[in-house]
This record gives C-alpha cells, structure tokens and sequence, in this order.
C-alpha cells in the first residue's frame, strides 16, 4: 500500500483545511516552504507526493509555478490536482513530468476528453476524483453536486478505461476522525481497480485497517502536520513490515 504525503498549496504556502473550507485554513510555514517540505517527505522516505492547487480548486488564482518546481526538484512521483478544467491544463501538467494528474469536473464535464488523455497518456498518469458527501460526488472545490454516487462514478469511468480512483469522503477530510471504510470497501470491491483513500486518517490503526479494506494507496495529511505519527512509521504499516 502506497503512503502519499499531502502537501496542499494556497498563497504558495504548505496548508490545511477541514472538510474544504477555507475559513479552517492553516498554514504550516514552521515546516518551511512547499519545495523544503517536499524535500523533507522525500527524505524522510516517501516514494510519492499528493499536491493539490487549492487556490486553483477554489478559482482564486494559481500555484502552477511552485507545483513546476517541486516536480523539478523532487525525484518522487508527483500526483497533481485541483483546478485542472481544460484537456490543456492536464497535458501542460503531465508534460511538465507530473506523473499523475487528478480530475474532478473536468471528468465529469467532459469524459470523452478523459478517455483521450487515458488513451494518450496511458491509466497510470490519470486519476479520477471520486470526492464525496452523503455519497453524491461533488466537484468545484466540492461546491458543485453530481448526480452521481460514488458507485455510478466510478462504474462510468472504468468503463472509460479509468484504473485509479481517489475517493476522498468530504465530511472525513481533515478531521482526524478516522476513514469512511464502508465506502472505500464498496469501491474497492470492483474489478481492476486502484483506489487512493484520503479523508480522517488518524492513526496508525487506521493505515493498517485500510490495507486490510484493499486500498492500493492512502494520501496522508493532518496526521502527519500536527505530528500525530510520523512518516516512517506509516511507511513501515504500508510495506508491510
């Protein structure tokens, strides 16, 4: 199972908010700047990054600049999201050697243009945001609601030929109160399917209650800036050890 520190991005500083909002925003500037904190996860012996653009995602400007330079100067692979709503602004991310980008309403806006950059670019390097609350998908910087539940959804897209999934349950995210497992059973019970589990990690117990769900990987963000457990123990329930 994959452990993917986040580092989520608003006013090109390291940050995280509860359940989206950002009024609940927090800076962690005491970890440095995003490149030094990406340094230090990939020090501290993370294989992946989780990068989210927040002012992107919430259509307050852009962190394209800072995302440019992390990928440039981490050798981990990087997994992008928030705000790509053009075909263009995903190929500009994945030609910039962004090795996976996140779609939320682009895909569900446009899913002929997902199933270009699958064809295109390969199942690897596309992820389909399955971001949820009362278990509609949402997308916007959850502020729009789908028609969809998270089943139809990702029903949809692997028939697109979609393979990895986020699954992010919004009431969960950045609580600390421990991982929708019911859902992320649901979701990883379908075929040929990778699902990336995010939303209330809290605890050592939880990673390892999630490799027994199924998830092929769990992206890691309040736990791990308010020193709740520290990476290389995560890594170690995630290798198995």
């Amino acid at each position: 199972m994959q452990i993917i520190p986040a580092v989520d991005l608003m006013n090109s500083r390291v940050v995280r908010l509860t359940r989206g909002d950002p009024e609940t925003m927090k800076a962690y500037e005491h970890f440095g700047d995003p490149v030094m904190v990406a340094k230090r996860w990939e020090k501290e012996g993370a294989d992946a990054l989780h990068i989210i653009d927040l002012d992107a995602a919430l259509n307050r400007g852009s962190n394209l600049g800072v995302i440019e330079e992390i990928v440039r100067v981490v050798k981990l692979s990087t997994q992008v999201g928030g705000g790509i709503r053009s075909l263009e602004a995903a190929r500009t991310l994945l030609r910039m050697g962004v090795h996976r980008i996140i779609l939320g309403a682009l895909a569900f806006n446009e899913p002929s243009g997902v199933a270009e950059l699958l064809m295109n670019f390969g199942s690897k390097r596309v992820v389909v945001a399955l971001d949820y609350h009362d278990k509609k998908v949402k997308v916007k910087g959850w502020k729009t609601t789908t028609k969809l539940s998270v089943e139809e959804a990702a029903t949809r897209f692997l028939h697109l030929g979609a393979e990895i999934f986020l699954v992010t349950s919004i009431t969960r995210d950045g609580t600390l109160k421990g991982p929708d497992y019911d859902m992320l059973a649901k979701v990883c019970s379908y075929p040929h399917i990778s699902v990336i589990a995010a939303g209330g990690v809290s605890s050592l117990q939880d990673l390892a209650l999630l490799k027994q769900v199924g998830v092929w990987g769990v992206v890691i963000g309040k736990a791990l800036y308010e020193g709740v457990f520290e990476l290389r123990e995560a890594l170690k329930i995630g290798k198995g050890r």
